[in-house]
C-alpha cells in the first residue's frame, strides 16, 4: 500500500514520497489542453484545491515523468515548459491591509528571484504587472492563485475587511490588464465575493464550480474509493469484524454526500477518508475539526438564520451565486463552504430549484453541536452529553424528564442572548433534536395547517406546538383542535402531543402540557 496523507499538498512531494494520489489528471487535461483558459473553481476548505493547483504547476513546468501511470501521461499533450507564477494566499499574512501588502510584495519578489528577474515597482499591484510582463518575454505566463479569498474570510466582521477587499480588487485587476501575456490562469477559493475584480472585472473568467464536467475534479467518487482504498477497506472491515459492504455503507453515511452539480455523483471528503484509515478506522469528525466555522455560526445567530427552512424548502440558484461582503448571505456561505450541499432538484415555472441538506453525518453532527453551543453559549461537550441523555428519554417516552432537562438548558442561556422571537426558541429546539440524530420535521404540513415540529424515535411520534408569552394549554389545544395528529395515525407509533410556552422576558420555558393520543 502507498502511504496516506492529509497534510502534503504538493504533487511532486506526493509522487516522490510514494504517497497515494487518486488520479484526477483526466479532468486537468481537459483544462490544460485548450490553447488558452482562465478558470475559477470554488470548493470547501481542505478539499484538494491546493493539490490541484500544485498538479497544474508540475504540468506547466513540463515534469512529465512525475505523471507516469496517470491518465494525462499518454494524452496528446506537448509538456512544454512555461513560466509559472504561483500565489498561495493561505500562506500570506493578512491581519491588516499593511501586512497583506508587505507580505504579498515579499512573495512576489521571491518569485521574481526564482525567475532570475528584478522588480523595480514599489507596490504589489505594480510588481505583479511587472513580473507578468517580464517573465512572459520568452513564453506566455501561467498564473495560479490558490485561496484568493483567504484574506477576506479571515477578516470578516473586522473593520479592516473593506480595505483588504479594495486591495485585493486592485491586485486581481492586473490579471485582466495582462491577458495578452498569459497562457493559462487558474484561481481557487472557498467563496464567491463580488467587487473583488475576480467576478466584476474578469468577464472572461470561466467559473467551473458548478460545471457538471468538473463535478468530481476534487473529492473521491464511490468508484475511486473502492479502486484506491480497497485493501484498506478490507483490512478495517476485518478488524471491526463486519462485512466490507457494511463498512462501505458506514463510510458513505459519514463522509460522502458532497454534490457540486445536480447531475454529478456525490463525492467523499478526501481529508476525512485519509484520516479515517490513518486512525485505524475510527469514525470521527475529521474534516470539521480542522477548522470551526466561527464566523458562520455568529452570522447565523446574528441574522436569525432559519436552518429549518433551509433544510426543508427548495431554493433557487441564487444560493450558489456571488455576494457582497456588506450583505452576507448565510445560506450562500453555508453552501459554498460545504456545510450544506445539493440533495435534489425540482422544476417550477421552468426554473430549477434545489433541495439542500447536510452532506453527511460528520458535518450534520458537528455543525448542529457547534450551532447549538453557539446559540446557547454552553460548551460543545455539554451539548454532546445533553443530547445523549435527552435521546434516551425521548426513546422511552419520558416527556416530563425530557422537558425538565430542556428547561434546564434554556435557564443556562445568558440573558443578553435572549431574542424575543418564537423562531429563536424553535431553532434551538430543532437543532437540539438534530444533534440527537433524531428525525424531525419543522413546520410540518397537515391538512389543517402547520405544526411547529414533529419528531420520531423508537415507538413514539411527538407533536410539538410552541407559543411565546401565551400558554402551554393553548398550544396543546391547537394540536387537538386542528387534529394535527391525523397524518400520523397509521404509522404504527404511539403519538404524544406536547404544548410548550416560552417566556421572552426570562428566556425560559414557562410551562408545558402533554397528552398521549388514545
Amino acid at each position: 500500500m502507498k502511504l496516506l496523507t492529509s497534510s502534503v499538498y504538493t504533487f511532486k512531494k506526493l509522487i516522490q514520497g510514494n504517497y497515494l494520489y487518486v488520479d484526477k489528471t483526466g479532468y486537468i487535461y481537459d483544462l490544460v489542453s485548450q490553447p488558452y483558459g482562465m478558470y475559477f473553481l470554488s470548493r470547501p476548505r481542505r478539499f484538494g484545491k491546493s493539490l490541484t493547483v500544485s498538479t497544474l504547476e508540475a504540468i506547466f513546468n513540463g515534469e512529465k515523468e512525475l505523471f507516469k501511470g496517470l491518465s494525462i501521461y499518454n494524452k496528446d499533450y506537448d509538456w512544454k515548459k512555461y513560466p509559472v507564477i504561483h500565489l498561495d494566499f493561505a500562506g500570506i499574512k493578512n491581519d491588516s491591509p499593511q501586512t497583506l501588502e508587505e507580505d504579498l510584495s515579499s512573495v512576489l519578489q521571491n518569485i521574481a528571484t526564482k525567475h532570475q528577474v528584478t522588480l523595480e515597482a514599489s507596490n504589489s499591484q505594480s510588481q505583479f504587472r511587472e513580473l507578468i510582463q517580464i517573465v512572459s518575454k520568452t513564453e506566455k505566463v501561467v498564473i495560479l492563485i490558490d485561496e484568493y479569498d483567504k484574506p477576506i474570510l479571515d477578516n470578516i466582521g473586522k473593520p479592516e475587511v473593506a480595505a483588504i477587499q479594495d486591495k485585493l480588487s486592485n491586485f486581481y485587476s492586473v490579471i485582466k490588464a495582462t491577458e495578452p501575456f498569459q497562457r493559462f490562469v487558474f484561481m481557487t477559493g472557498v467563496s464567491k465575493f463580488t467587487h473583488v475584480s475576480v467576478f466584476s472585472k474578469l468577464n472572461n473568467l470561466t467559473d467551473i464550480t458548478q460545471n457538471q464536467q468538473y463535478g468530481c475534479i476534487m473529492g473521491y467518487t464511490q468508484e475511486e474509493l473502492e479502486a484506491n482504498f480497497g485493501d484498506r477497506i478490507d483490512r478495517v472491515a476485518k478488524q471491526q469484524d463486519i462485512s466490507r459492504q457494511e463498512l462501505q455503507g458506514k463510510l458513505k453515511q459519514w463522509y460522502n454526500g458532497y454534490c457540486f452539480h445536480e447531475k454529478s455523483v456525490s463525492v467523499y471528503n478526501p481529508v476525512s477518508i485519509a484520516q479515517f484509515f490513518n486512525n485505524d478506522g475510527e469514525f470521527r469528525n475529521y474534516w470539521f475539526d480542522t477548522g470551526t466555522p466561527s464566523f458562520l455560526l455568529e452570522l447565523a445567530k446574528k441574522t436569525n438564520f432559519d436552518l429549518e427552512k433551509a433544510l426543508t424548502e427548495p431554493v433557487s440558484g441564487m444560493a450558489f451565486k456571488s455576494y457582497e461582503i456588506e450583505n452576507l448571505d448565510t445560506l450562500a456561505l453555508l453552501v459554498q463552504t460545504g456545510y450544506l450541499t445539493i440533495k435534489g432538484t425540482e422544476q417550477e415555472f421552468g426554473k430549477t430549484f434545489y433541495r439542500l441538506g447536510f452532506p453527511n453525518l460528520e458535518v450534520e453532527e458537528a455543525f448542529n453541536t457547534y450551532l447549538l453551543s453557539n446559540y446557547a453559549m454552553i460548551p460543545k461537550e455539554a451539548v454532546d452529553s445533553l443530547s445523549v441523555n435527552l435521546a434516551k428519554l425521548v426513546r422511552t417516552g419520558d416527556v416530563d424528564a425530557f422537558m425538565d432537562l430542556l428547561s434546564g438548558l434554556f435557564k443556562q442561556i445568558p440573558y443578553t442572548l435572549h431574542v424575543k422571537e418564537e423562531k429563536y426558541y424553535q431553532t434551538i429546539f430543532f437543532t437540539l433534536f438534530l444533534s440527537m440524530g433524531l428525525h424531525i420535521e419543522a413546520e410540518s404540513c397537515t391538512n389543517k395547517g402547520r405544526i411547529d415540529a414533529v419528531a420520531s424515535n423508537g415507538d413514539w411520534t411527538y407533536l410539538f406546538e410552541f407559543k411565546l408569552n401565551k400558554s402551554a394549554e393553548l398550544a396543546l389545544a391547537q394540536i387537538k383542535d386542528r387534529e394535527y395528529f391525523g397524518k400520523y395515525l397509521h404509522t404504527g407509533k404511539r403519538i404524544m402531543m406536547i404544548g410548550v410556552n416560552f417566556d421572552s422576558t426570562t428566556g425560559e420555558i414557562a410551562g408545558w402540557k402533554k397528552e398521549e393520543l388514545v
